[in-house]
């Protein structure tokens, strides 16, 4: 390993492996290293459909090998912290590297800590919490719904950003119809519980999954964030207004709260919400014009989904092979 690369991209999940791919395809491909401390690449939207039985989770692992495109160097280690203004990074294995230019995708964070008693229940059989947001608990989402008897099933969504933003609903709909077909939906009680005052944040689609959740006969409850479980008594205690409200349940679909992976947060690169301060048109860093950034960590304001993605990198390769060569972006 090299101490310093023209090229280096933080994350080898989506945005970094898209982006380093196209580099290396374009007519004059720059050296790039990839820094990615996982030998696991995992299709993350299939864990919606495992956690409703439809696929099983390993469909949706696959080597991170098989996905490293030719030609880039495979850094495996993890950033620890950035000093953009020296063109430098640190990593977790304590090796300093240096940079001309900077990628940064490394994902968003899963905050299970920010919710007490979340992290020693989930998956755990017989607590009733589960998460499709972990491939270590996924499978125990479908174990819970097809066994379930009837009671009271929650689903939440948190008040931070989360990646999939139509996620936590989608558990919640394919949760009904396993219910319809196991004949205990009419036994069942289902409550979407949001921090939100609407089903979706554009009217116009708001209009269509208000229609659809009356007619599944779901119960929202609007303005119910999620803030601890107790779940020896089976409890879901929410901020509601400013004050604590308690819902008790048989289920309960958690998706955690999100952020920036605190190695950003804590970095020069950050907005005050810790997002990678960038452009949204150039997705050039506002501050450090030899850094880009794109998908779930980028403070741009789309949604931080793999579509995002697509339409992301084209724009980061765009820019940055422009920048190398001196033009304008």
């Amino acid at each position: 390993m090299k101490d310093h690369y023209q090229v280096i991209v933080v994350g080898g999940g989506t945005g970094g492996l898209t982006v380093a791919a196209q580099l290396l395809n374009s007519s004059n491909p720059p050296e790039v290293a990839i820094i990615e401390p996982s030998e696991k690449h995992y299709y993350q939207p299939l864990w919606t459909l495992v956690g409703a039985g439809v696929f099983p989770k390993e469909e949706s692992e696959r080597n991170e090998a098989d996905f490293m495109p030719a030609g880039a160097e495979w850094i495996k280690d993890a950033v620890a912290s950035f000093d953009p203004a020296k063109n430098k990074l640190s990593t977790k294995a304590g090796k300093e590297l240096g940079y001309d230019y900077l990628v940064v995708s490394a994902g968003i964070q899963i905050d299970w800590d920010a919710i007490p008693g979340l992290k020693e229940s989930v998956g755990k059989p017989g607590t009733g919490v589960v998460s499709n947001y972990s491939y270590d608990t996924v499978s125990a989402t479908w174990e819970t719904l097809r066994n379930f008897k009837g009671g009271v099933a929650l689903f939440t969504e948190p008040s931070t950003a989360v990646k999939c933003g139509g996620a936590p609903q989608k558990i919640m709909y394919l949760a009904d119809d396993a219910f319809r077909k196991q004949g205990v939906r009419d036994k069942t009680t289902i409550h979407f519980c949001s921090p939100k005052t609407s089903i979706f944040a554009v009217k116009k689609y708001a209009d269509s999954l208000d229609k659809v959740i009356a007619r599944k006969g779901i119960e929202p409850k609007w303005e119910h964030n999620l803030k601890a479980l107790n779940p020896d008594k089976k409890e879901a205690i929410f901020d509601h207004k400013g004050s604590d409200i308690t819902l008790k349940y048989d289920m309960i679909h958690v998706t955690p709260p999100q952020s920036s992976p605190n190695f950003i947060k804590q970095s020069p690169l950050a907005t005050k919400d810790g997002w990678v301060d960038v452009n949204k048109d150039t997705l050039q860093h506002n501050k450090f014009a030899n850094v880009f950034a794109l998908g779930d960590n980028s403070s741009l304001p789309t949604s931080k989904t793999g579509a995002a993605i697509r339409k992301q990198a084209p724009t980061v390769v765009a820019n940055l092979l422009s920048a190398i060569a001196g033009q304008p972006l």
